[in-house]
């Protein structure tokens, strides 16, 4: 019998043992059950922020907590919208977040290029240099770049949120550089034998075929552009400019408004409901994409 034989007829062998079938299923039961128990640590603070925003004030806060509102207030989002700037703070956030991901699909995906079929001197350090500054936190950069911004004139608009996404994204130019790794090359020749030049193989191949990574790499800038907080607040003065994250900060901490946490949650599920429709219309792609950029390269 040769080999693959006998491997097929021992896992026939143990595939109708009892005790092997029950310790199978024994294990799947308790993976699932893991799997749940993790999905609803993780869902039930999202569902009680919902729930909460439908509640009467009363019933908000207290112990133990409570999940079903007594009595659904949907007039909750009415009130919020009375106090909170939310057409001029969406309007703000919108435009930084369509901006900033143009800016970062754009450089990053050039970059990563660069660094995927390109051969420089130097290529692996500065890449390595580039990964680098990963490690360097926010806080760290905070002052010297505030300071550049405004020797520059630049506090009070824009341009922080938006411009530094015009030169790249360490972490984003690492998902595509890994994708774009694992294109075969002899797609590039036959399309440079074609006569293609690099900025048509460039935006006529590797593009369409980098979807999956640029997927990732739009709901990331997405995501962090919509939520940042900490960006606006600091280079964000004037009132009319502010993002939905300070606008919700201001509208927590505007008088009378302290205790009222009914109508927060429901400012509060406004502002994080996009993110979660943009996670789940697109969240194949971002599965697909995240796995194929790290498992190639």
């Amino acid at each position: 019998m040769r080999a693959p034989e006998a491997s097929m007829a021992q896992r026939g062998f143990f595939e109708r043992d009892p005790v092997f079938r029950l310790t199978r299923i024994v294990g799947r039961v308790l993976l699932y059950g893991l799997l749940i128990v993790m999905s609803l640590w993780f869902l039930a603070p999202l569902f009680w922020m919902f729930m909460s925003s439908f509640m009467p004030l009363d019933q908000v806060g207290v112990f133990p907590v409570q999940w079903i509102p007594r009595v659904w207030m949907p007039e909750n989002f009415t009130e919020a919208l009375k106090f909170w700037n939310f057409g001029t703070t969406f309007r703000n956030t919108m435009l930084i977040t369509v901006v900033s991901i143009i800016g970062d699909i754009g450089s990053c995906t050039i970059v990563a290029y660069g660094f995927a079929r390109f051969r420089f001197p130097f290529r692996d350090t500065l890449f390595l240099i580039l990964l680098a500054t990963l490690m360097l936190p926010f806080a760290v950069r905070l002052i010297p770049v505030y300071a550049a911004y405004e020797a520059i004139g630049w506090i009070d608009t824009f341009y922080p949120l938006i411009v530094p996404a015009f030169f790249g994204n360490a972490f984003y130019i690492f998902i595509c550089r890994q994708f774009f790794l694992g294109i075969p090359q002899d797609l590039l020749d036959a399309a440079k034998i074609d006569g293609a030049s690099e900025v048509r193989i460039f935006t006529q191949v590797m593009i369409p075929l980098a979807k999956p990574a640029i997927v990732v790499i739009a709901i990331l800038s997405f995501q962090n552009s919509w939520n940042d907080f900490l960006g606006p607040l600091i280079y964000l003065k004037d009132p009319d400019l502010h993002t939905l994250a300070v606008g919700l900060y201001k509208f927590t901490s505007l008088p009378g408004q302290g205790g009222i946490y009914n109508q927060q949650m429901a400012a509060s599920t406004m502002m994080v409901l996009p993110v979660l429709i943009v996670f789940f219309l697109f969240q194949k792609q971002f599965i697909q994409g995240a796995n194929i950029s790290g498992l190639k390269g």
